[in-house]
């Protein structure tokens, strides 16, 4: 599967046969198409258990690497958080929903999924109401200075990663794949400006059709002011789908719980008339997100675990007490099988 910038992105299909066969004959419960995929370090085996789990329900899932991650291709221009959101998570949908002529997805995601897939739905509003539901792990994107002791890792890190040009995940056993300065530098400002700014589509380049082609001109990281810059963060609430947020204790430093619960907060939010870019739907009235759940899950509330930023997916005690609550959330929000 090709992006708009012809970069090779893979998908992996995840299926039992013979659950799925025993699902499709049962007409008031039908198998859910499930979309997975990871965040930064990471590759499809941080979703591949989940999805085989999920599976073993009659689920068909789909998990979708990263560019440059996994056995997606390198790109040669570099790219962020925000070049996956845009280009490889549209080619993706594409492919579902246009070649493969699914209906509707759930979808499951880890850390920077969370916030890729959060940005690809606002840039293509028509989505939202093909998925039915989603279920974000560890996620946060501006809240992870919780302490002046976070603040300092956030400008070392962001210093070490410009001086040495990329982070060494393999060796710091964060994960098979080593991310570059670009790569990680939106993240960094991201938190330390408390914002979820685009990198480069402006205001106007957004409206209720969602994402224009005038985002996608030469040069645009150079030529606008910071202000101009889309935010994110103001059209979270438009994103309407059931959101079931899920946080770890022990997640200090990369999505923190505060952290986590402040983006799930803002997708509860109503929206503002006060935006500068009026060619979007906004309206007064507050949004009907209140079927969104948020979870820490820690011993204090008498889980298994306090877990950590890659425990809470992938672990014994996550297998056991986090993703049957997942399987529970699809069914919950299942729509028509496609």
């Amino acid at each position: 599967m090709s992006t708009k910038d012809t970069v090779k992105i893979a998908i992996w299909e995840v299926f039992d046969n013979e659950k799925s066969h025993q699902r499709s004959n049962d007409a008031a419960n039908k198998g859910q198409n499930i979309f997975l995929t990871h965040g930064t370090f990471s590759d499809k085996k941080t979703c591949l258990r989940i999805a085989e789990y999920l599976a073993g329900f009659g689920h068909h899932c789909y998990i979708m690497e990263w560019r440059a991650h996994g056995a997606s291709s390198n790109p040669k221009d570099k790219f962020n958080f925000e070049t996956v959101a845009t280009y490889d998570f549209a080619a993706a949908f594409a492919y579902l929903f246009s070649e493969l002529k699914l209906s509707n997805l759930h979808c499951v995601t880890h850390s920077g999924g969370g916030a890729c897939l959060t940005m690809f739905l606002i840039q293509h509003p028509h989505y939202i109401d093909k998925i039915n539901s989603v279920s974000m792990f560890a996620c946060q994107v501006y809240g992870a200075i919780v302490s002046p002791k976070n603040h300092f890792k956030i400008v070392a890190a962001k210093l070490f990663t410009r001086l040495f040009g990329y982070i060494p995940a393999k060796k710091l056993k964060l994960g098979p794949i080593n991310e570059n300065y670009y790569t990680m530098n939106q993240w960094y400002e991201w938190n330390l400006h408390k914002n979820f700014h685009s990198s480069f589509i402006e205001q106007n380049d957004i409206d209720a059709n969602g994402i224009k082609k005038s985002a996608f001109d030469s040069n645009r990281q150079q030529s606008a002011a910071d202000s101009e810059f889309f935010d994110y963060r103001q059209y979270m609430p438009t994103i309407t789908t059931p959101i079931y947020a899920i946080s770890a204790k022990g997640d200090k430093f990369i999505s923190p719980t505060q952290g986590c619960l402040s983006l799930f907060n803002d997708f509860n939010q109503p929206t503002n008339n006060s935006s500068p870019n009026n060619n979007f739907v906004n309206n007064n009235s507050p949004n009907n997100n209140s079927a969104n759940v948020f979870r820490e899950y820690a011993l204090s509330h008498g889980d298994l675990d306090d877990y950590n930023h890659s425990r809470i997916l992938n672990s014994r005690p996550a297998a056991k007490e986090i993703w049957p609550t997942v399987a529970a959330w699809i069914d919950k929000h299942a729509g028509r099988s496609a």
